[in-house]
């Protein structure tokens, strides 16, 4: 599961930082609004509001438009009138600097729970293509060149989940936390012989690179 820390100041940073990792997230810090939108995607990004090149509610205006991510304010800013903007304009949860850290791990569980429900629904109603490869979620069906394919239910979440975001890299975590919703270490083994499985089965009609350390990106062969 990867976390985006936009903060500028370089001792909270390194306090969130030194938190998230132990917690076992995996962790990308930028100090600046243009780094924070040209940032790779993450599933949660922990936003200040008070950056030295942008207002930090414009930022989160701007990311509140990219599909499939979370966005908690992480800011100074404690007035009622703040927190209604920032609620206002697409925030998830707003935390009000200073923080316990077991709080704020706690309403990045909370949210990360909404965001995968609110995904598992909106991906339920819709179909996915890669070049010949069609899936079908409403109906749970995959062709490939017209051909029906058989999967078991967690290859096809998988695939799912894999096309859905096809031709960027989806960590090992995030795919063990979707498919399986576990942090368990046999999930993990378990999606390499998934993975092996789906290739069999795809043949050369879509590729699924491994990303070594990281986790898979698939795309159009």
């Amino acid at each position: 599961m990867r976390i985006l820390v936009v903060e500028d100041d370089d001792r909270v940073a390194r306090g969130l930082l030194t938190a998230l990792r132990h917690a076992g997230y995996e962790v990308h810090r930028v100090g600046t609004a243009a780094a924070a939108l040209a940032a790779p995607p993450a599933d949660v990004v922990l936003l200040d509001l008070g950056l030295p090149d942008a207002d930090g509610l414009d930022v989160l205006r701007e990311l509140r438009r990219r599909q499939g991510v979370a966005v908690i304010t992480v800011t100074a800013r404690g007035e009622e009138r703040e927190r209604v903007l920032g609620l206002r304009a697409g925030a998830d949860d707003y935390v009000v600097k200073p923080f316990g850290t077991a709080e704020l791990l706690a309403r990045i569980e909370a949210v990360l729970r909404r965001t995968r429900t609110a995904r598992a629904s909106s991906e339920s109603s819709r179909s996915l293509e890669l070049g010949p490869l069609v899936l079908d979620a409403a109906s749970r069906t995959v062709t490939l060149r017209d051909v029906p394919l058989s999967l078991t239910r967690k290859e096809f979440d998988l695939l799912a989940l894999l096309v859905g975001r096809a031709g960027a890299v989806v960590s090992r975590d995030l795919i063990v936390d979707q498919v399986w919703q576990s942090h368990w270490e046999a999930p993990s083994r378990t999606l390499d012989t998934h993975i092996a499985a789906l290739r069999g089965k795809l043949g050369d009609g879509v590729r699924i690179e491994t990303i070594r350390g990281v986790g898979y990106r698939v795309t159009e062969a």
